[in-house]
């Protein structure tokens, strides 16, 4: 994503880190745009409190920390037209609703505003998500969206000429546990409202795992990721607010 931007002429006031985590880019985006202020938005408080922060040199050089806020993406408590750019790096799969989420970045984003933003898509961990085949039992793997729905969900907020494409990752591992491991240290757990509160049964654990081990390649477990990329623009708006269709006349000579 911060490759992408080497195309992109933009110069921000502000930039929305929108699902920011602790702010993995923050020092990129900070010295792509040293005039921009960056707001780091994020559900969780421990992680908007890593966010980095620069020390006494840093802030005698003039370097800046991000603005910690912490809210919801289907409700950013920041002003319309508000931001120049909002990035969203590996968040918006887990938004309660993707397309109130897509509509907010749509109302904070300035006119000629650019969203850019990376997810993950319905090919990731099918490896895993075919190990518990679902007999009406609850779901242990999310579903995510496909790059065309989420096209679809960027022009229906008002988005003009998105722009999709996707990157298949294979990662492989030496064994179930150690690929559970890294999903459990990466915090990729399950978090659907559906999901089984109590403990997984000993039985259907060992069907599980023998269901992936049986898909080894040269010794190694494989786990896809598909990973969504997607950017656009905020055009200039077609209607008032009361619904009225605004016409442009282009520039007009007097007499």
């Amino acid at each position: 994503m911060l490759e992408r931007l080497d195309y992109v002429k933009l110069a921000p006031r502000r930039i929305l880190d929108a699902g920011s985590g602790p702010s993995p880019q923050a020092a990129e985006l900070l010295k792509r745009y040293g005039a921009a202020e960056l707001v780091a938005l994020d559900f969780s408080l421990p992680m908007l409190q890593a966010l980095p922060r620069p020390g006494w040199l840093g802030r005698l050089a003039g370097r800046r920390a991000p603005v910690p806020v912490c809210a919801d993406l289907g409700r950013i408590p920041l002003a319309s037209r508000s931001c120049a750019l909002v990035w969203s790096n590996m968040a918006l799969h887990w938004a309660a609703d993707p397309q109130l989420a897509i509509g907010e970045f749509q109302r904070v984003l300035e006119v000629e505003g650019l969203l850019m933003f990376s997810t993950v898509g319905p090919d990731t961990l099918k490896e895993l998500r075919a190990a518990f085949p679902g007999a009406g039992g609850a779901p242990h793997v999310h579903g995510f969206i496909d790059m065309h729905d989420l096209g679809d969900m960027l022009v229906a907020a008002g988005f003009a000429a998105p722009v999709m494409d996707t990157e298949t990752i294979t990662l492989t591992y030496e064994s179930v546990d150690a690929m559970v491991a890294d999903l459990r240290a990466t915090g990729q757990t399950c978090a659907l409202g559906g999901r089984a509160r109590g403990l997984l049964g000993r039985g259907r654990w060992k069907l599980a795992r023998a269901a992936l081990e049986r898909g080894l390649r040269e010794g190694r477990l494989p786990a896809t990721i598909e990973v969504v990329y997607g950017h656009a623009w905020k055009p200039a708006p077609r209607r008032t607010p009361e619904g009225h269709a605004i016409v442009n006349l282009g520039p007009v000579r007097k007499r």
